[in-house]
């Protein structure tokens, strides 16, 4: 099975310093199969949506509708409360850029949170003369029983990764959910990390908004979502203005969501690969998918421990952030690299959830449904190879 995935991946065929790729990144960017390359190589002959009658604006229009409804049946959404933006960063920007916020008010995140869903809350907040507080985390990830302590009538948005990028372990976001809108406040959640890994299905969740980015999940990057519930969305303004958003430009009169919220020119390459990535996903045995990138990562945690690097936080999905003595993060990652190894070296656009476990940087790995026992191999004699070049 693993080997039939693979044969999907041109870009596994890469020689890295005459090595095979142990590509172990895909939490900063997952690799695109063939059938999302084929999709965007096709959609980039179409027209302009919504922008003419000719055949290839047509055939545009109609590939966005397409792929609006592919992406709502991933997570079992309404097409008319999916709304296509550049990316997580965009999306979760639009809701703090039209959030009714004041003096007084609080918004809740995370330590862990990933700058895309703590500095647009840290700006907002400062403008408004509201408060950002950050719940505490704990080596399993946020601490639920403090967070909840949290929660009064003062607060109006809970802003919650999914999945850390960094710790890799996953929020209780039904409980949160249900927590938040007890006191009348609403949950947002990044799921950038989440949607590649784990079957989301926002009705379920019973969150307020659900932000990804294409260039996670096996699509191209450029292209992200945002998922509101339909009164939310309704009720709020436009963020940016322009063509294909206005009824009347003289009052003027907005269209209705998602169109209010998509101004401009869409990228129709982007939108129509990322709905091939989510069908190609759905293709799969996500079961079978998820126990093989369950036993990749397990295998890393070990690999790691047994060449003496401290792993941050008991990561259970997907990620494995850690330090290797006193070696620095990029030179483990660059001297990796000529193994054939591809990491993530830095704070992960995550510095604060870094400073909680009192270091400035980690080397990370991560899995997707193309990693193998061959990349923890991979990535153990790299490692190894470090200690050997560093001393």
């Amino acid at each position: 099975m693993l080997d039939d995935l693979r044969r999907e991946f041109p870009a596994l065929l890469t020689r890295v310093s005459g090595k095979r790729l142990a590509y172990l990144d895909a939490a900063a960017t997952s690799l695109m199969p063939r059938a999302v390359i084929e999709a965007v190589s096709h959609a980039a002959m179409y027209g302009n949506p919504g922008r003419g009658v000719h055949a290839l604006a047509e055939a545009a229009t109609v590939a966005i509708a397409e792929a609006r409804a592919e992406v709502a049946r991933a997570i079992n959404a309404r097409p008319a409360d999916i709304v296509f933006t550049s990316g997580a960063t965009a999306a979760i920007n639009l809701v703090a850029q039209t959030m009714s916020l004041a003096t007084g008010d609080v918004v809740i995140a995370s330590e862990l949170e990933h700058h895309s869903n703590l500095l647009p809350w840290q700006r907002l907040c400062a403008e408004r003369g509201a408060r950002l507080v950050l719940a505490p985390v704990h080596a399993n990830g946020i601490d639920r029983e403090r967070l909840f302590a949290l929660l009064d009538e003062r607060v109006k948005l809970v802003a919650i990764a999914h999945v850390s990028n960094v710790l890799g372990t996953v929020a209780p976001i039904a409980e949160l959910a249900a927590r938040a809108h007890a006191v009348g406040a609403r949950l947002l959640v990044d799921g950038a990390q989440a949607i590649a890994h784990l079957a989301v299905d926002v009705d379920a969740l019973g969150c307020d908004f659900y932000a990804f980015s294409g260039h996670k999940v096996y699509g191209p990057p450029g292209v992200g979502v945002l998922w509101g519930r339909g009164e939310l969305l309704a009720a709020m303004p436009p963020w940016q203005l322009g063509g294909g958003m206005v009824l009347d430009d003289e009052a003027p009169r907005y269209r209705d969501p998602p169109e209010r919220f998509e101004a401009g020119t869409p990228n129709t390459p982007g939108i129509v690969g990322l709905a091939a990535a989510l069908r190609w996903l759905r293709s799969l045995d996500r079961a079978a998918i998820a126990a093989g990138e369950a036993s990749v990562h397990a295998q890393l945690i070990d690999a790691i421990t047994g060449a003496g690097g401290t792993i941050l936080g008991r990561p259970t999905l997907a990620v494995v952030a850690f330090t290797l003595g006193r070696y620095h993060p990029h030179d483990v990652a660059t001297i990796a690299d000529g193994e054939g190894v591809a990491l993530r070296s830095g704070h992960h656009c995550a510095a604060p959830i870094h400073r909680r476990f009192g270091v400035d940087a980690s080397t990370r790995a991560s899995v997707a449904c193309y990693s193998g026992t061959d990349d923890v191999a991979q990535l153990a004699r790299a490692l190894a190879k470090v200690r050997e070049v560093l001393g």
